[in-house]
């Protein structure tokens, strides 16, 4: 009987296995690699970990960020302005003069004594004008002689037309004059004409167009412009014979004496009171307004 060897016999004897016969684990092949560490036993094997002690990102080259100089941003500053210079100047230069803009239509507002035919005859020399050339001063001076035109004010409505709203003066009695009737304001001025006397509701100074020339003209205009229109409708004449004398007529023969033109405000609220108090039996010849604290009726 041969007697059996130690186990540490056999395996010695075993031939060896070489080592290029076994292809290497990828794990095997890591933990070869110098960049990692072999990490703690697990059931499955062994977990490597990425070694950045002495790895990280190699250090770069800085470069200089190409930024403008200042005489390039002046000068990129200095043309933005210009720019915006030459661009508002064609907008003004557009809006002031091009035909665009030209005045082909003029609407007339306020008036009632000068005809509105007649406003656009004499504004005629402004068509073709842009709009934003034309000023109040140059419609006031092609109106001037229209004398019923105390002041005309203007607005444009773009692209062509121009709004005058005039304002005129208050005619305050007629002068006859032939045939016809003359309105006056209170300075006298001739305002329009009537053929019928019945078409203006306006006293009737005496004297004719030459009234204007006496020396209690003035005195009886100033008390019909104080007058309410109310009341001013309702007169058929007015006269003086000195400048404490003044007289107005109402129709149906009633009369009113108002004495001088001072404190003629007051006076004109007392007649307008009295004028609306009922009707008496008999009625009122005259009412004295001469001295407004103490009217007087007969």
């Amino acid at each position: 009987m041969t007697p059996r060897k130690p186990a540490a016999t056999r395996a010695a004897s075993r031939p060896a296995t070489p080592a290029s016969s076994t292809p290497a684990s990828p794990a095997s092949s890591s933990a070869s690699s110098p960049a990692s560490t072999r990490g703690p036993q697990t059931a499955g094997g062994t977990v490597s970990q990425l070694d950045r002690s002495g790895g990280g990102t190699p250090p770069g080259k800085i470069l200089d960020f190409p930024t403008p100089r200042k005489s390039h941003r002046v000068r990129n500053i200095v043309l933005a302005v210009t720019a915006v210079v030459l661009v508002l100047g064609g907008v003004v230069a557009y809006v002031v003069f091009s035909p665009a803009l030209a005045l082909r239509t003029v609407v007339v507002e306020g008036n009632a004594l000068v005809p509105t035919q007649e406003v656009d005859a004499a504004l005629g020399p402004l068509l073709g004008t842009p709009l934003t050339r034309i000023s109040p001063g140059q419609v006031r001076g092609l109106l001037a002689d229209k004398a019923p035109i105390e002041d005309v004010q203007i607005a444009a409505e773009p692209p062509s037309t121009l709004v005058v709203t005039v304002r005129e003066r208050v005619p305050v009695a007629v002068l006859q004059s032939g045939r016809e009737f003359v309105l006056i304001d209170s300075e006298g001025r001739q305002l329009a004409s009537v053929a019928q006397r019945d078409q203006v509701k306006l006293p009737l100074i005496d004297g004719g167009t030459n009234a204007v020339n006496s020396a209690v003209f003035s005195s009886i205009t100033t008390v019909l412009a104080e007058l309410p229109v109310g009341v001013l409708s309702r007169l058929n004449n007015a006269s003086a014979a000195s400048v404490d004398s003044i007289q107005l007529s109402l129709s149906g023969d009633q009369r009113i004496f108002w004495g001088s033109s001072e404190r003629s405000a007051e006076k004109a609220r007392v007649l307008e009171a009295m004028l609306a108090m009922p009707a008496s039996d008999p009625p009122v010849r005259e009412f004295d307004v001469s001295t407004p604290d103490r009217p007087v009726t007969r």
